[in-house]
Protein backbone atom coordinates (compact mmCIF):
# COMPACT_ATOMS: atom_id res chain seq x y z
CA UNK A 1 0.00 0.00 0.00
CA UNK A 2 1.21 3.49 -0.76
CA UNK A 3 -0.34 6.88 -0.05
CA UNK A 4 -0.50 7.93 -3.69
CA UNK A 5 -2.72 4.97 -4.68
CA UNK A 6 -5.93 7.05 -4.49
CA UNK A 7 -4.31 9.66 -6.73
CA UNK A 8 -3.38 7.08 -9.38
CA UNK A 9 -6.92 5.69 -9.23
CA UNK A 10 -8.52 9.12 -9.61
CA UNK A 11 -6.28 9.89 -12.60
CA UNK A 12 -7.00 6.55 -14.26
CA UNK A 13 -10.76 6.60 -13.76
CA UNK A 14 -11.60 10.29 -14.06
CA UNK A 15 -8.71 12.49 -15.18
CA UNK A 16 -11.03 15.25 -16.41
CA UNK A 17 -13.37 15.22 -13.43
CA UNK A 18 -13.35 18.15 -11.02
CA UNK A 19 -11.03 17.28 -8.15
CA UNK A 20 -10.71 20.31 -5.87
CA UNK A 21 -12.53 23.59 -5.33
CA UNK A 22 -10.67 26.17 -3.26
CA UNK A 23 -12.45 29.51 -3.39
CA UNK A 24 -12.66 30.40 -7.08
CA UNK A 25 -9.87 27.97 -8.07
CA UNK A 26 -11.10 24.72 -9.62
CA UNK A 27 -8.73 21.90 -10.56
CA UNK A 28 -9.29 18.62 -12.35
CA UNK A 29 -7.49 15.43 -11.45
CA UNK A 30 -4.96 15.60 -14.29
CA UNK A 31 -4.09 19.12 -13.13
CA UNK A 32 -3.75 17.98 -9.52
CA UNK A 33 -1.44 15.09 -10.44
CA UNK A 34 0.70 17.29 -12.66
CA UNK A 35 1.08 19.79 -9.85
CA UNK A 36 1.87 17.03 -7.33
CA UNK A 37 4.67 15.77 -9.58
CA UNK A 38 6.13 19.26 -9.89
CA UNK A 39 5.89 19.82 -6.11
CA UNK A 40 7.94 16.64 -5.73
CA UNK A 41 10.59 18.14 -8.02
CA UNK A 42 10.65 21.35 -5.94
CA UNK A 43 11.08 19.38 -2.71
CA UNK A 44 13.83 17.19 -4.18
CA UNK A 45 15.57 20.37 -5.31
CA UNK A 46 15.57 21.52 -1.68
CA UNK A 47 17.32 18.34 -0.63
CA UNK A 48 14.35 16.18 0.36
CA UNK A 49 15.37 12.51 0.24
CA UNK A 50 13.19 9.46 0.96
CA UNK A 51 12.32 9.48 4.65
CA UNK A 52 12.98 13.22 5.11
CA UNK A 53 10.27 15.31 6.75
CA UNK A 54 8.44 18.21 5.07
CA UNK A 55 6.53 20.52 7.42
CA UNK A 56 3.39 22.36 6.32
CA UNK A 57 1.81 25.29 8.16
CA UNK A 58 -1.26 26.29 6.18
CA UNK A 59 -5.05 26.43 6.49
CA UNK A 60 -7.31 23.99 4.66
CA UNK A 61 -7.02 24.27 0.91
CA UNK A 62 -5.73 22.62 -2.23
CA UNK A 63 -2.17 23.35 -1.07
CA UNK A 64 -2.69 20.58 1.50
CA UNK A 65 -3.39 18.14 -1.36
CA UNK A 66 -0.30 19.43 -3.20
CA UNK A 67 1.98 18.89 -0.20
CA UNK A 68 0.42 15.67 1.10
CA UNK A 69 0.87 13.87 -2.20
CA UNK A 70 3.84 15.87 -3.47
CA UNK A 71 5.78 14.90 -0.35
CA UNK A 72 4.76 11.25 -0.74
CA UNK A 73 5.69 11.37 -4.46
CA UNK A 74 9.16 12.58 -3.47
CA UNK A 75 9.42 9.79 -0.87
CA UNK A 76 9.17 12.20 2.05
CA UNK A 77 7.11 12.35 5.24
CA UNK A 78 4.54 15.13 5.69
CA UNK A 79 4.40 16.95 9.04
CA UNK A 80 1.19 19.05 9.07
CA UNK A 81 1.44 21.70 11.80
CA UNK A 82 -1.48 22.79 13.96
CA UNK A 83 -2.43 26.24 12.68
CA UNK A 84 -3.73 27.41 16.05
CA UNK A 85 -0.56 26.73 17.96
CA UNK A 86 1.62 29.46 19.41
CA UNK A 87 5.06 30.15 17.95
CA UNK A 88 6.64 28.19 20.82
CA UNK A 89 4.44 25.14 20.16
CA UNK A 90 5.20 25.28 16.44
CA UNK A 91 8.92 25.57 17.17
CA UNK A 92 8.69 22.51 19.45
CA UNK A 93 7.17 20.38 16.66
CA UNK A 94 9.72 21.64 14.12
CA UNK A 95 12.66 21.02 16.43
CA UNK A 96 11.33 17.55 17.27
CA UNK A 97 10.62 16.46 13.68
CA UNK A 98 13.66 18.19 12.08
CA UNK A 99 12.07 18.81 8.66
CA UNK A 100 14.21 19.45 5.59
CA UNK A 101 11.77 22.15 4.39
CA UNK A 102 8.99 24.26 5.92
CA UNK A 103 6.15 25.30 3.61
CA UNK A 104 4.18 28.12 5.19
CA UNK A 105 1.09 30.00 4.06
CA UNK A 106 1.75 33.72 3.71
CA UNK A 107 -0.86 34.43 6.39
CA UNK A 108 1.44 32.88 9.02
CA UNK A 109 4.54 34.87 8.08
CA UNK A 110 4.08 37.27 11.05
CA UNK A 111 4.76 34.25 13.32
CA UNK A 112 8.13 33.49 11.75
CA UNK A 113 10.27 35.88 13.85
CA UNK A 114 8.95 34.36 17.08
CA UNK A 115 9.39 30.84 15.68
CA UNK A 116 12.99 31.70 14.78
CA UNK A 117 13.59 33.02 18.29
CA UNK A 118 12.44 29.70 19.73
CA UNK A 119 14.23 27.66 17.04
CA UNK A 120 17.26 29.43 15.52
CA UNK A 121 18.02 26.46 13.22
CA UNK A 122 14.84 26.92 11.19
CA UNK A 123 14.82 24.90 7.94
CA UNK A 124 14.52 26.63 4.54
CA UNK A 125 11.12 28.29 4.14
CA UNK A 126 8.88 28.22 1.06
CA UNK A 127 5.82 30.50 1.08
CA UNK A 128 2.48 29.56 -0.47
CA UNK A 129 -0.53 31.68 -1.31
CA UNK A 130 1.19 34.99 -2.14
CA UNK A 131 4.56 36.40 -3.10
CA UNK A 132 6.62 37.39 -0.06
CA UNK A 133 9.86 39.36 -0.42
CA UNK A 134 12.93 37.40 0.63
CA UNK A 135 11.27 33.98 0.42
CA UNK A 136 10.91 31.33 -2.25
CA UNK A 137 7.40 31.33 -3.70
CA UNK A 138 5.76 27.91 -4.04
CA UNK A 139 3.66 28.75 -7.11
CA UNK A 140 6.62 30.19 -9.01
CA UNK A 141 8.81 27.21 -8.15
CA UNK A 142 6.10 24.75 -9.17
CA UNK A 143 5.43 26.56 -12.46
CA UNK A 144 9.11 26.31 -13.40
CA UNK A 145 9.58 22.67 -12.32
CA UNK A 146 9.55 19.52 -14.41
CA UNK A 147 7.28 16.61 -13.48
CA UNK A 148 9.16 14.10 -11.30
CA UNK A 149 9.03 10.33 -11.42
CA UNK A 150 7.65 8.86 -8.22
CA UNK A 151 10.14 7.75 -5.56
CA UNK A 152 7.85 5.04 -4.32
CA UNK A 153 7.67 4.24 -0.62
CA UNK A 154 4.99 1.97 0.75
CA UNK A 155 3.86 -0.46 3.42
CA UNK A 156 5.44 0.24 6.78
CA UNK A 157 7.49 3.17 5.46
CA UNK A 158 6.62 6.36 7.32
CA UNK A 159 4.13 8.57 5.44
CA UNK A 160 3.10 11.23 7.96
CA UNK A 161 4.07 12.53 11.36
CA UNK A 162 0.98 13.94 13.07
CA UNK A 163 1.41 15.79 16.33
CA UNK A 164 -1.13 15.23 19.08
CA UNK A 165 -2.99 18.26 20.35
CA UNK A 166 -0.73 18.74 23.34
CA UNK A 167 -3.75 19.22 25.63
CA UNK A 168 -2.20 17.09 28.37
CA UNK A 169 1.46 18.03 28.02
CA UNK A 170 4.11 18.36 25.33
CA UNK A 171 2.77 17.36 21.94
CA UNK A 172 3.99 13.99 20.62
CA UNK A 173 4.66 13.05 16.99
CA UNK A 174 2.58 10.04 15.96
CA UNK A 175 4.25 7.94 13.26
CA UNK A 176 1.72 6.79 10.65
CA UNK A 177 2.83 4.54 7.83
CA UNK A 178 1.52 4.27 4.28
CA UNK A 179 -0.16 1.00 5.25
CA UNK A 180 -1.82 2.49 8.33
CA UNK A 181 -3.33 5.50 6.56
CA UNK A 182 -4.53 3.51 3.54
CA UNK A 183 -5.91 0.68 5.68
CA UNK A 184 -8.28 2.95 7.54
CA UNK A 185 -9.17 4.95 4.41
CA UNK A 186 -10.18 1.71 2.70
CA UNK A 187 -12.22 0.65 5.74
CA UNK A 188 -14.17 3.92 5.61
CA UNK A 189 -14.47 4.02 1.82
CA UNK A 190 -15.63 0.42 1.78
CA UNK A 191 -18.13 0.79 4.61
CA UNK A 192 -20.96 1.20 2.13
CA UNK A 193 -21.85 4.65 3.43
CA UNK A 194 -19.57 6.82 1.27
CA UNK A 195 -20.87 6.74 -2.28
CA UNK A 196 -18.67 7.13 -5.37
CA UNK A 197 -18.91 10.60 -6.87
CA UNK A 198 -19.71 12.35 -3.60
CA UNK A 199 -18.85 15.98 -2.89
CA UNK A 200 -16.88 16.27 0.35
CA UNK A 201 -16.66 19.56 2.25
CA UNK A 202 -13.47 19.98 4.28
CA UNK A 203 -13.95 22.47 7.09
CA UNK A 204 -12.44 20.55 10.03
CA UNK A 205 -8.65 21.12 10.07
CA UNK A 206 -6.75 18.72 7.82
CA UNK A 207 -3.83 18.49 10.24
CA UNK A 208 -6.27 16.50 12.39
CA UNK A 209 -6.42 12.76 11.66
CA UNK A 210 -10.23 12.71 11.44
CA UNK A 211 -10.29 15.21 8.60
CA UNK A 212 -7.20 13.73 6.93
CA UNK A 213 -8.59 10.19 6.94
CA UNK A 214 -11.88 11.52 5.54
CA UNK A 215 -9.96 13.19 2.71
CA UNK A 216 -8.20 9.95 1.81
CA UNK A 217 -11.36 7.83 2.04
CA UNK A 218 -13.46 10.18 -0.07
CA UNK A 219 -10.61 10.44 -2.58
CA UNK A 220 -10.69 6.64 -2.93
CA UNK A 221 -14.36 7.02 -3.87
CA UNK A 222 -13.54 9.69 -6.49
CA UNK A 223 -15.20 12.54 -4.61
CA UNK A 224 -14.98 16.23 -5.41
CA UNK A 225 -13.29 18.14 -2.60
CA UNK A 226 -14.42 21.59 -1.46
CA UNK A 227 -12.16 23.42 0.99
CA UNK A 228 -12.90 26.12 3.53
CA UNK A 229 -9.87 27.63 5.28
CA UNK A 230 -11.48 27.31 8.72
CA UNK A 231 -14.81 26.46 10.27
CA UNK A 232 -17.46 29.15 10.11
CA UNK A 233 -21.06 27.97 10.42
CA UNK A 234 -22.43 30.54 7.99
CA UNK A 235 -19.73 29.78 5.41
CA UNK A 236 -20.36 26.04 5.76
CA UNK A 237 -24.09 26.47 5.14
CA UNK A 238 -23.41 28.68 2.10
CA UNK A 239 -20.84 26.25 0.68
CA UNK A 240 -23.20 23.29 1.08
CA UNK A 241 -25.89 25.10 -0.87
CA UNK A 242 -23.55 26.46 -3.58
CA UNK A 243 -21.59 23.27 -4.30
CA UNK A 244 -24.33 20.73 -3.50
CA UNK A 245 -22.17 19.09 -0.84
CA UNK A 246 -23.14 15.52 -0.01
CA UNK A 247 -20.64 14.68 2.73
CA UNK A 248 -18.96 16.57 5.55
CA UNK A 249 -17.01 15.83 8.71
CA UNK A 250 -17.75 17.80 11.88
CA UNK A 251 -16.77 17.63 15.50
CA UNK A 252 -19.69 18.01 17.95
CA UNK A 253 -19.01 21.69 18.68
CA UNK A 254 -19.18 22.39 14.94
CA UNK A 255 -22.42 20.45 14.57
CA UNK A 256 -23.96 22.45 17.39
CA UNK A 257 -22.81 25.76 15.85
CA UNK A 258 -24.37 24.71 12.55
CA UNK A 259 -27.74 23.93 14.14
CA UNK A 260 -27.65 27.17 16.17
CA UNK A 261 -26.85 29.42 13.20
CA UNK A 262 -29.68 31.70 12.03
CA UNK A 263 -29.07 30.67 8.39
CA UNK A 264 -29.71 27.01 9.14
CA UNK A 265 -33.10 26.24 7.64
CA UNK A 266 -32.95 29.23 5.30
CA UNK A 267 -30.97 27.36 2.63
CA UNK A 268 -31.67 24.21 0.66
CA UNK A 269 -29.43 21.65 2.33
CA UNK A 270 -31.25 18.62 0.95
CA UNK A 271 -28.09 17.62 -0.94
CA UNK A 272 -26.42 16.51 2.30
CA UNK A 273 -26.46 12.72 2.49
CA UNK A 274 -23.89 11.94 5.19
CA UNK A 275 -22.48 13.75 8.20
CA UNK A 276 -19.44 12.15 9.78
CA UNK A 277 -18.82 13.27 13.33
CA UNK A 278 -16.31 12.43 16.01
CA UNK A 279 -13.02 13.59 17.60
CA UNK A 280 -14.84 14.29 20.89
CA UNK A 281 -17.82 12.84 22.80
CA UNK A 282 -21.24 14.03 21.63
CA UNK A 283 -23.99 14.88 24.08
CA UNK A 284 -27.07 12.68 23.53
CA UNK A 285 -29.28 15.79 23.51
CA UNK A 286 -27.24 17.25 20.63
CA UNK A 287 -27.41 13.97 18.71
CA UNK A 288 -31.20 13.82 19.13
CA UNK A 289 -31.48 17.43 17.98
CA UNK A 290 -29.33 16.82 14.89
CA UNK A 291 -31.34 13.76 13.85
CA UNK A 292 -34.58 15.69 14.26
CA UNK A 293 -33.26 18.68 12.31
CA UNK A 294 -31.84 16.56 9.45
CA UNK A 295 -34.00 13.42 9.29
CA UNK A 296 -32.85 12.44 5.78
CA UNK A 297 -29.15 12.61 6.62
CA UNK A 298 -27.16 9.48 7.38
CA UNK A 299 -25.06 10.18 10.47
CA UNK A 300 -21.81 8.26 10.89
CA UNK A 301 -19.96 8.47 14.19
CA UNK A 302 -16.27 7.65 14.32
CA UNK A 303 -14.45 6.73 17.52
CA UNK A 304 -10.68 6.72 17.25
CA UNK A 305 -7.50 8.71 17.74
CA UNK A 306 -4.42 9.96 15.95
CA UNK A 307 -2.57 6.80 16.99
CA UNK A 308 -4.99 4.63 14.97
CA UNK A 309 -5.02 6.66 11.72
CA UNK A 310 -8.68 7.45 12.26
CA UNK A 311 -11.66 5.66 13.71
CA UNK A 312 -11.37 2.20 15.21
CA UNK A 313 -15.17 1.95 15.50
CA UNK A 314 -18.02 3.32 13.37
CA UNK A 315 -21.67 3.86 14.26
CA UNK A 316 -23.49 3.61 10.94
CA UNK A 317 -26.67 5.48 9.90
CA UNK A 318 -28.81 2.40 10.50
CA UNK A 319 -27.46 2.23 14.05
CA UNK A 320 -28.69 5.78 14.69
CA UNK A 321 -32.23 4.53 14.14
CA UNK A 322 -31.82 1.69 16.63
CA UNK A 323 -32.57 2.60 20.25
CA UNK A 324 -30.17 0.01 21.65
CA UNK A 325 -27.25 1.17 19.50
CA UNK A 326 -27.57 4.92 19.04
CA UNK A 327 -25.99 5.67 22.43
CA UNK A 328 -22.99 3.47 21.66
CA UNK A 329 -19.85 4.35 19.70
CA UNK A 330 -20.28 1.64 17.09
CA UNK A 331 -18.47 -1.54 16.21
CA UNK A 332 -14.84 -2.09 15.26
CA UNK A 333 -13.96 -1.38 11.63
CA UNK A 334 -12.91 -4.32 9.45
CA UNK A 335 -9.16 -3.92 9.93
CA UNK A 336 -9.25 -3.47 13.71
CA UNK A 337 -9.54 -5.97 16.54
CA UNK A 338 -10.86 -4.48 19.78
CA UNK A 339 -10.96 -5.69 23.37
CA UNK A 340 -11.88 -4.39 26.82
CA UNK A 341 -9.23 -5.29 29.40
CA UNK A 342 -8.64 -4.93 33.12
CA UNK A 343 -5.61 -3.37 34.84
CA UNK A 344 -3.63 -6.57 34.15
CA UNK A 345 -4.51 -6.48 30.41
CA UNK A 346 -6.86 -9.46 30.72
CA UNK A 347 -9.99 -9.36 28.57
CA UNK A 348 -13.16 -8.80 30.60
CA UNK A 349 -16.66 -10.21 29.95
CA UNK A 350 -19.24 -8.32 27.90
CA UNK A 351 -20.83 -5.49 29.88
CA UNK A 352 -17.79 -5.02 32.14
CA UNK A 353 -15.90 -1.74 32.31
CA UNK A 354 -12.21 -1.68 31.39
CA UNK A 355 -9.67 -0.02 29.12
CA UNK A 356 -10.27 -0.15 25.38
CA UNK A 357 -7.32 -1.69 23.50
CA UNK A 358 -7.00 -2.27 19.76
CA UNK A 359 -4.64 -3.79 17.23
CA UNK A 360 -4.43 -3.91 13.45
CA UNK A 361 -2.66 -2.45 10.43
CA UNK A 362 -4.09 1.03 11.02
CA UNK A 363 -2.27 1.44 14.35
CA UNK A 364 0.73 3.78 14.54
CA UNK A 365 4.34 2.64 14.38
CA UNK A 366 4.94 4.59 17.60
CA UNK A 367 5.77 8.04 18.94
CA UNK A 368 8.60 9.88 17.22
CA UNK A 369 11.79 9.82 19.32
CA UNK A 370 9.86 8.47 22.34
CA UNK A 371 10.67 4.76 22.68
CA UNK A 372 9.55 4.46 26.31
CA UNK A 373 6.12 6.01 25.63
CA UNK A 374 5.80 3.87 22.51
CA UNK A 375 6.50 0.72 24.50
CA UNK A 376 3.95 1.70 27.15
CA UNK A 377 1.22 2.48 24.61
CA UNK A 378 1.81 -0.62 22.46
CA UNK A 379 2.55 -3.12 25.21
CA UNK A 380 1.64 -6.70 24.44
CA UNK A 381 1.03 -5.80 20.80
CA UNK A 382 -2.13 -3.80 21.62
CA UNK A 383 -2.63 -0.04 21.41
CA UNK A 384 -3.83 1.09 24.84
CA UNK A 385 -6.22 3.95 24.18
CA UNK A 386 -6.50 5.32 27.71
CA UNK A 387 -10.30 5.21 27.34
CA UNK A 388 -12.65 3.43 29.72
CA UNK A 389 -15.51 1.58 28.06
CA UNK A 390 -17.50 -1.61 27.81
CA UNK A 391 -18.69 -3.82 24.98
CA UNK A 392 -22.13 -5.33 24.64
CA UNK A 393 -22.97 -8.81 23.41
CA UNK A 394 -23.35 -7.54 19.81
CA UNK A 395 -19.87 -6.03 19.72
CA UNK A 396 -20.89 -2.39 20.12
CA UNK A 397 -18.38 -0.44 22.21
CA UNK A 398 -19.59 2.14 24.71
CA UNK A 399 -16.93 4.72 25.59
CA UNK A 400 -17.47 5.84 29.17
CA UNK A 401 -14.61 8.27 29.82
CA UNK A 402 -10.94 8.96 29.50
CA UNK A 403 -9.05 7.24 32.33
CA UNK A 404 -7.57 10.60 33.30
CA UNK A 405 -11.02 12.25 33.30
CA UNK A 406 -12.57 9.78 35.73
CA UNK A 407 -13.38 11.40 39.08
CA UNK A 408 -12.84 9.50 42.34
CA UNK A 409 -15.13 10.94 45.01
CA UNK A 410 -15.68 9.26 48.38
CA UNK A 411 -14.41 5.95 46.99
CA UNK A 412 -16.83 6.01 44.05
CA UNK A 413 -15.84 6.33 40.39
CA UNK A 414 -17.74 9.04 38.52
CA UNK A 415 -17.47 9.20 34.74
CA UNK A 416 -17.54 12.81 33.58
CA UNK A 417 -19.36 11.93 30.35
CA UNK A 418 -22.32 10.58 32.33
CA UNK A 419 -22.66 13.83 34.28
CA UNK A 420 -22.23 15.91 31.12
CA UNK A 421 -24.99 13.89 29.46
CA UNK A 422 -27.37 14.64 32.34
CA UNK A 423 -26.53 18.37 32.27
CA UNK A 424 -26.84 18.63 28.50
CA UNK A 425 -30.48 17.58 28.64
CA UNK A 426 -31.37 20.77 30.52
CA UNK A 427 -32.85 23.18 27.95
CA UNK A 428 -30.78 26.11 29.26
CA UNK A 429 -27.43 24.34 28.78
CA UNK A 430 -25.58 25.05 25.55
CA UNK A 431 -22.26 23.39 26.48
CA UNK A 432 -20.76 21.80 29.55
CA UNK A 433 -17.68 20.02 30.85
CA UNK A 434 -17.18 18.14 34.10
CA UNK A 435 -13.89 17.72 35.98
CA UNK A 436 -12.73 16.67 39.43
CA UNK A 437 -12.04 19.33 42.06
CA UNK A 438 -9.73 18.50 45.01
CA UNK A 439 -11.52 18.08 48.33
CA UNK A 440 -10.03 17.28 51.75
CA UNK A 441 -12.96 15.10 52.78
CA UNK A 442 -13.99 13.34 49.56
CA UNK A 443 -10.69 13.34 47.65
CA UNK A 444 -12.44 14.97 44.72
CA UNK A 445 -15.84 16.47 44.13
CA UNK A 446 -17.71 16.81 40.84
CA UNK A 447 -17.29 20.29 39.34
CA UNK A 448 -19.19 21.44 36.25
CA UNK A 449 -18.34 24.29 33.89
CA UNK A 450 -21.41 25.40 31.95
CA UNK A 451 -22.23 27.71 29.06
CA UNK A 452 -25.90 28.75 29.12
CA UNK A 453 -28.24 29.54 26.27
CA UNK A 454 -31.02 30.67 28.64
CA UNK A 455 -31.14 31.79 32.30
CA UNK A 456 -30.64 29.08 34.93
CA UNK A 457 -29.08 28.82 38.39
CA UNK A 458 -26.63 26.30 39.78
CA UNK A 459 -29.39 24.93 41.99
CA UNK A 460 -31.63 24.46 38.93
CA UNK A 461 -28.98 22.40 37.18
CA UNK A 462 -28.04 20.31 40.22
CA UNK A 463 -31.68 19.49 40.89
CA UNK A 464 -32.09 18.56 37.22
CA UNK A 465 -29.16 16.11 37.53
CA UNK A 466 -30.60 14.53 40.70
CA UNK A 467 -33.59 13.36 38.67
CA UNK A 468 -31.28 11.52 36.26
CA UNK A 469 -28.17 10.25 38.05
CA UNK A 470 -27.15 9.17 41.55
CA UNK A 471 -26.65 11.98 44.04
CA UNK A 472 -22.92 11.29 44.47
CA UNK A 473 -22.48 11.83 40.72
CA UNK A 474 -24.23 15.20 40.71
CA UNK A 475 -22.12 18.38 40.58
CA UNK A 476 -21.22 19.83 43.97
CA UNK A 477 -20.21 23.11 42.32
CA UNK A 478 -21.01 24.82 39.03
CA UNK A 479 -19.04 27.54 37.28
CA UNK A 480 -20.68 29.58 34.52
CA UNK A 481 -18.70 30.80 31.50
CA UNK A 482 -19.49 32.47 28.20
CA UNK A 483 -17.41 29.89 26.33
CA UNK A 484 -15.31 26.78 26.91
CA UNK A 485 -11.67 26.52 25.83
CA UNK A 486 -11.38 24.46 22.64
CA UNK A 487 -8.45 22.85 20.87
CA UNK A 488 -7.92 23.44 17.16
CA UNK A 489 -9.77 20.18 16.55
CA UNK A 490 -12.82 21.45 18.45
CA UNK A 491 -12.23 19.38 21.58
CA UNK A 492 -12.93 20.91 24.98
CA UNK A 493 -9.59 21.43 26.73
CA UNK A 494 -10.37 19.59 29.94
CA UNK A 495 -6.75 19.73 31.06
CA UNK A 496 -7.07 23.53 31.31
CA UNK A 497 -10.37 23.28 33.16
CA UNK A 498 -9.01 20.62 35.50
CA UNK A 499 -5.93 22.70 36.30
CA UNK A 500 -8.14 25.75 36.91
CA UNK A 501 -10.30 23.75 39.33
CA UNK A 502 -7.32 22.23 41.13
CA UNK A 503 -5.82 25.65 41.71
CA UNK A 504 -8.82 26.51 43.84
CA UNK A 505 -10.70 28.69 41.34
Amino acid sequence: MHLTQPLHRALREGADRIATIDGTRVRRWHEVVGRVRRVATVLAGRGVEPGDRVALLAPNGDVFVDLLFGTAWAGGVLVPINTRWSAAEIAHALADSAPRVLVIDHGFLPLLPAIRDAMPQLPPVIVSGAVAEGFDDLDRLVAAAAEADERLRHGDDLAALLYTGGTTGASKGVMLSHRALLTYAMCLAGSGESAPGACMLHTAPLFHVGALSGLLASLLNRARHVFLPAFDAGAVIAAIAEHRVSDLFLVPTMLQALLDHPAFGQHDLSCVERVYYGAAPIAPALMDRAIAAMPRVGFVQGYGMTETSGSVALLQPSDHRHAAHVRSNGRAVMAIEMRIVDADDREVPAGTHGEIVVRGDAVMRGYWNRPDETAAALRGGWMHTGDVGWMDADGYVHVVDRLKDMILTGGENVFSIEVESALSHHPAVAQCAVVGRPDDRWGETVHAIVVLRAPATADDLIEHCRDRIARYKCPRSIEFRTQLPLSSAGKILKAQLREHARNGA
